[in-house]
């Protein structure tokens, strides 16, 4: 009996860490001073729902709530300092995979949103238009194609 609770134990404990080994999900942060403009842009601008608020953070997921991004009020004091210095709006950008980039392009466009990179298709497979968020983000809208041979 010893010997079946222990293998039992071994199986469970084995079969929970490998599970933690592999289950991870990512949030990205932005720090900005823009969350009043963040907030319209990513909900009027690409559909995002508001997981949570506060007066100095957003939690915004994608509309089919798959993925997550957060923006966070510079300097606040209830963060550590490394959570305090605000984004500088260089060297960061977004992919966002859709199934009709071409219907997507047309949703934005009609809402008067500045298209950075026409919608234009690439040699490696990419169907695809760039925008940028109130932050200096690019977002590039993309749907994947068979690369040209």
């Amino acid at each position: 009996m010893k010997r079946v609770l222990l293998t039992v134990f071994v199986l469970l404990v084995g079969v929970t860490s490998a599970q933690t080994q592999h289950k991870m999900k990512l949030n990205a942060g932005i720090i900005t001073e823009n969350l009043t403009e963040t907030k319209e842009f990513y909900t009027n601008v690409l559909g995002f729902g508001l997981s949570f608020e506060n007066e100095f953070y957003l939690l915004m997921h994608t509309p089919d709530k798959s993925s997550e991004i957060s923006f966070l009020q510079p300097n606040h004091p209830s963060q550590k300092p490394i959570f305090q210095t605000p984004f500088n709006g260089k060297g960061v950008y977004l992919t966002m995979e859709v199934e009709d980039v071409d219907k997507v392009y047309e949703d934005i466009k009609s809402k008067g949103v500045a298209i950075e990179i026409e919608i234009r298709d690439e040699p490696w497979g990419d169907r695809h238009f760039a925008i940028i968020d109130p932050n200096g983000i690019g977002i590039d809208m993309v749907t994947y194609t068979k690369p040209e041979e």
